[in-house]
């Protein structure tokens, strides 16, 4: 007996859900990846309040790939594991050097507006599919990544008084 028709999903159904996840993983490995390089090369004033930012937004996107990567398993498929693969398919593009200050909350917040963006798309084929688990664990996602574009975007609020900005990271 295959594993989807124990746990009562239709297979030609769970389909799509199964391309989305493979897409939203391969944007989540090299999202982890820009996150490890904005947290080793920040610099500046506010480097400790960023540099502990990044850790604990590079540490939730590591449980989310595994999270990933197991759901994609559960219903049938294999994840991809080749980092040159995700950089054929990745909608987010690896950074090249270092980014700071504006420009890294700006990239931050694409990237969440990416992520968000295809997580209620996930939600909306599982949902069709009957796959509660899949838009359970999206569910769980967006909840975490709301609050953190929440917390960016007061952040970045922050009045500048002169030329040596303590947002700045470069």
């Amino acid at each position: 007996m295959k594993n989807l028709e124990i746990i009562g999903l239709d297979e030609s159904k769970v389909n799509k859900v199964k391309d989305a996840l493979a897409q939203l993983l391969a944007d989540y490995q090299i999202y982890y990846t820009n996150l490890r390089n904005l947290h080793w090369n920040v610099k500046g004033h506010k480097f400790f309040t960023m540099h502990s930012k990044y850790e604990e937004l590079y540490n939730e996107a590591a449980a989310h790939v595994d999270e990933i990567a197991e759901r994609i398993l559960q219903l049938g498929a294999h994840p991809e594991s080749r980092y040159s693969e995700y950089l054929k398919v990745a909608t987010i593009k690896e950074i090249d050097g270092v980014v700071g200050g504006r420009e890294s909350i700006e990239l931050l917040l694409e990237y969440f507006k990416n992520l968000i963006s295809q997580e209620r798309a996930l939600i909306d084929l599982a949902g069709d599919a009957h796959d509660d688990v899949t838009a359970d664990l999206m569910t769980g996602y967006l909840a975490s990544q709301e609050k953190n574009v929440w917390m960016l975007l007061a952040y970045a609020q922050h009045k500048h008084h002169d030329d040596s900005c303590c947002c700045e990271t470069k």
